[in-house]
């Protein structure tokens, strides 16, 4: 009798597990109309109604929201998440208030995990470099530095420096 329990539980816990394998969407929150979907490290524009004069971002470190002349703004990711933010008139009146979500990139990322260490690359067609929230701090650091040193050179700040030596 307890042998046929057991296996009755067991070929039920089967069936929900694969019920929930089949269908990996269940429980994932899809963006709605009113939701503005935007990658991590990318910018959208979006065209406002009415006088905009105030931007109130929910959570700055998700997202940035700047208003630009003729009632669009730019709408950039920061960090993965989901926040709001809310369009206010002169008067204080709110004209718009919607959800921002931030998601993953999109270009052909390749994840690198050496240990508990990871890497992340953008791999068009060859493999490069990229910081993504979530790396290793030595290989974030390492990789910041170098962008910050080419950026540098690049600018003409390096040249000048160089010369002087």
């Amino acid at each position: 009798m307890r042998k046929e329990f057991l296996r009755r539980h067991a070929r039920i816990c089967l069936l929900a597990a694969a019920a929930v394998l089949a269908s990996p969407a269940i429980g994932l929150a899809e963006p709605t109309a009113d939701t503005i979907a935007v990658n991590v490290d990318q910018a959208k524009l979006v065209r406002l109604p009415g006088k905009v004069a105030t931007i109130v971002v929910g959570n700055p470190l998700i997202a940035d929201v700047t208003l630009q002349p003729g009632g669009m703004i730019v709408v950039t990711g920061k960090g993965y998440g989901a926040t709001n933010f809310i369009a206010l008139d002169r008067g204080g009146e709110i004209l718009v208030d919607r959800q921002i979500q931030v998601e993953g990139p999109s270009d052909r990322l390749v994840t690198v995990y050496r240990g508990v260490e990871r890497e992340s690359y953008s791999c068009l067609p060859i493999c490069q470099r990229r910081v993504t929230l979530g790396d290793s701090d030595g290989y974030f650091s390492a990789t910041m530095s170098q962008a910050g040193t080419l950026s540098g050179n690049a600018s003409g700040s390096g040249a000048a420096a160089a010369k002087t030596n």
